[in-house]
């Protein structure tokens, strides 16, 4: 999870939280959520402890209230996407190989749009803590909502979009409005994050020049993750878009992977 943490809170009737959506966004250390309804955003925090989950407090009774509908990301340590052509739900177990499954990992998969399959793993222990609050069938994979608003707001073919939680970036790409590349990379440094994104620019044969970096999460235009991006690419900004109607106070594009949960169904583990 990132460095931020923001909260926004609208005084929410939990009495009525029958016709909100809950979405939660759970790391190895902490987690953050936010309610909407009316496709606005009404409650956000940022950063809670996972212990926070199995405790009485103010936010635990926004997370055990009644909603709509609950979507929860978990970090993956591993995924495949298997194109919809050749996915077979009785072989699951045969792509999930591919994943090197550990005996404390379980395995989800999931359609990613139109075209994909994702199939990934997760750590076993935060998947009996989110089974236990939330259910099972709540579970996504992390970066389905972003994929999913990113496609639908017509992404050129030298958009290349990175989102920065902490010290990771997540990169994606489309061609002709189809998924093209999605990955995602540990980094120390500014200079380490900008060599990832330069090889992912290479990967896909686009020239630094031609591209526009759209940046999202834990990042601003001035602060060293973003200059050490603009020495490379022909132009940086920070991504508009938004699943949900946010707050005047709080930027769209920080919680943007969040919001965008809203987009979701569920995973089927195996």
């Amino acid at each position: 999870m990132s460095n931020r943490n923001h909260s926004y809170n609208t005084d929410l009737n939990t009495d009525q939280s029958a016709d909100y959506t809950l979405l939660v966004q759970i790391g190895l250390n902490s987690f953050s959520y936010a309610v909407a309804g009316q496709g606005r955003l009404l409650v956000l925090k940022e950063d809670v402890s996972l212990v926070e989950l199995s405790q009485t407090s103010e936010s635990n009774n926004i997370l055990s209230s009644e909603y709509k509908k609950r979507v929860v990301s978990l970090p993956y340590n591993g995924f495949t996407f298997v194109p919809v052509s050749l996915f077979n739900p009785e072989k699951v177990a045969d792509f999930a190989r591919f994943l090197d499954v550990k005996p404390d990992e379980k395995v989800f998969s999931q359609p990613l749009d139109a075209d994909n399959q994702v199939i990934y793993k997760t750590d076993e222990s935060l998947v009996n803590m989110v089974a236990e609050k939330f259910g099972i069938n709540s579970v996504v994979f992390a970066p389905k909502g972003w994929i999913k608003l990113t496609a639908a707001n017509s992404p050129s073919n030298n958009d290349l979009y990175i989102n920065i939680d902490g010290d990771h970036a997540e990169f994606l790409n489309f061609r002709d409005g189809k998924l093209r590349f999605y990955n995602t990379f540990e980094f120390k440094a500014a200079d380490e994050l900008a060599y990832f994104a330069m090889f992912v620019a290479g990967e896909l044969q686009l020239h630094p020049s031609d591209i526009t970096a759209i940046l999202s999460g834990d990042i601003a235009l001035d602060n060293e993750n973003a200059t050490s991006l603009t020495r490379f690419f022909g132009k940086i900004e920070l991504n508009s878009m938004s699943s949900l109607e946010v707050p005047d106070q709080t930027a769209s594009h920080d919680i943007l992977t969040l919001t965008a949960l809203s987009l979701c169904g569920s995973s089927e583990v195996i």
